[in-house]
């Protein structure tokens, strides 16, 4: 028998794991710590049940600032826009014709929205317009830098290429407005107390007693707080328009003084303007649409009474 060789009655041993009934408690654990075969690339553990996917999730890094910075200053370039548009934008004084209200420097602030619903100019505003028409021919106007035209076309700035005016409105369409002598400026008929804005010392018609002279429908007639030093409608009687001035052509109306700081205050109507008596006619207007509007209810109702009694 060759060395190394097995009885007949021995049996053969079998590979380990067959043949055997594994034990219950070895064979679960194992079994657990398994892991199935892929027959693909290793797939990443799916989340068990009630556990969001989003929780194994890594958080998104935020955008560094730098990047979001021009979207940042685009937007703010674009509201700056639609602001001086359709709502506010400054300008800047740049002559003594309206001393004291205001002063040669003072950035005013321009209400842009009201025209945009049919408001018209009223008197004792201080309204910013477009040149009529040969109103600043002897003004020059002064080149401003790329800068200037990039802040001033956004409104971070007022513009100096536009050739704007800033008065005050003495009356409007429908008015009669005079001054004789040394004054004191008549609308309608009222004189108009104008010691609380007129520049000290400058007498209400300045050197150019006018009128009386009928606003045009759609029209105003304008004045310089300072009489006399302020080239306005009394001055332009010559031009289309007799000296006044068209309301499409009104920018808006001045509100407040914004800068310097030291300055700053509103510009609210003179209480003169409010007296009795110089809106009479448009008083008057309320109580003649109510009686034209009255009339036709009165003769139907009469028709119908009449139509009534008369026997069928």
């Amino acid at each position: 028998m060759a060395v190394g060789a097995r009885s007949g009655t021995e049996e053969p041993e079998e590979p380990e794991g067959q043949g055997k009934t594994p034990d219950p408690a070895t064979s679960s654990v194992h079994l657990s710590k398994s892991k199935p075969q892929s027959q693909g690339p290793a797939q990443p553990d799916e989340p068990a049940d009630g556990e969001e996917s989003g929780s194994v999730k890594k958080a998104k890094k935020p955008r560094a600032f730098w990047k979001e910075l021009p979207i940042l200053i685009g937007i703010a370039l674009l509201l700056a826009l639609l602001i001086k548009t359709f709502l506010v934008q400054a300008f800047s004084i740049p002559s003594d014709s309206m001393q004291d209200t205001l002063q040669r420097g003072d950035r005013v602030l321009v209400d842009k929205l009201t025209p945009w619903f049919g408001s018209q100019p009223q008197r004792g505003e201080v309204v910013v317009f477009h040149d009529p028409g040969g109103w600043l021919n002897e003004a020059p106007t002064p080149e401003p830098n790329p800068v200037q035209k990039v802040l001033s076309f956004i409104g971070l700035m007022p513009s100096a290429e536009e050739k704007d005016l800033i008065k005050r409105v003495i009356a409007v369409g429908g008015d009669t407005v005079e001054c004789k002598g040394t004054g004191p400026v008549k609308v309608n008929g009222k004189a108009l107390k104008e010691d609380s804005y007129v520049y000290p010392g400058a007498t209400p018609c300045g050197d150019r007693p006018f009128g009386p002279i009928h606003v045009p429908k759609d029209r105003i007639w304008v004045m310089g707080d300072h009489r006399d030093d302020s080239l306005d409608s009394r001055y332009h009687q010559n031009l289309e328009g007799g000296g006044t001035v068209s309301a499409n052509e009104v920018v808006g109306r001045a509100f407040t003084i914004a800068w310097p700081v030291n300055r700053w205050s509103t510009l609210p109507v003179p209480g003169t303007f409010d007296q009795s008596g110089i809106n009479q006619t448009l008083a008057a207007a309320p109580a003649a649409l109510g009686l034209a509007g009255a009339v036709p209810i009165v003769l139907w109702r009469r028709r119908r009474l009449t139509g009534e009694r008369t026997p069928r």
